[in-house]
């Protein structure tokens, strides 16, 4: 497991309270991965439903609660066997038993919690919800399982979050700045 910086923790937390939300909204969703990026993060999701501006919105507001419950991200280890039984169980086995399966055998296989929300993760994440202090969710793609064109199309919905609300603000400046030079 690479250690991550505190801005990457707080990115990839942000994923995880993203996929939280989503999960709420829209329960049938089913969960490939989500990352921290350079600059931000994302989470790729399996849907029926196509995600609108709209729905974005509703999402953000809905990662706002989670972060006022200030849930606690907690890691724990499992067998290889626990973590297949607990994905099906959780009705995340489509992808997950995947990237479970990814793991070389011997390695520690771990899952990550945060309120009602578990995921196969290596982490690391921020102590509590609360630390997620500034983010906004940015658009959404189509990305290939995997990257695979032969796999199924995911909806990718991009985030970015920084330690503040300044920090953000002027991140988000810029992305405007770039757009008018486009």
């Amino acid at each position: 497991m690479k250690e991550m910086t505190p801005l990457e923790e707080i990115r990839h937390s942000a994923a995880h309270v993203l996929a939280t939300a989503v999960l709420r909204l829209f329960p049938e969703a089913k969960l490939d991965i989500g990352p921290p990026t350079d600059s931000g993060f994302y989470y790729d999701f399996d849907l029926d439903h196509a995600f609108s501006g709209e729905d974005l919105e509703k999402i953000e507001a809905e990662m706002q609660k989670v972060i006022k419950e200030n849930q606690r991200f907690e890691r724990f280890e499992s067998t290889r066997e626990e973590a297949e039984t607990l994905l099906r169980e959780i009705g995340q086995d489509r992808y997950k038993l995947g990237r479970l399966a990814d793991i070389p055998e011997g390695d520690p296989i771990s899952f990550y919690r945060n309120g009602e929300f578990v995921d196969l993760c290596a982490g690391t994440h921020v102590n509590y919800s609360k630390k997620i202090k500034a983010f906004k969710l940015l658009s959404v793609a189509g990305a290939y399982h995997r990257g695979d064109e032969k796999n199924k199309q995911l909806q990718r919905i991009y985030g970015t979050a920084y330690p503040t609300k300044d920090e953000l603000a002027k991140h988000l400046e810029q992305i405007e700045e770039a757009k008018k030079r486009d």
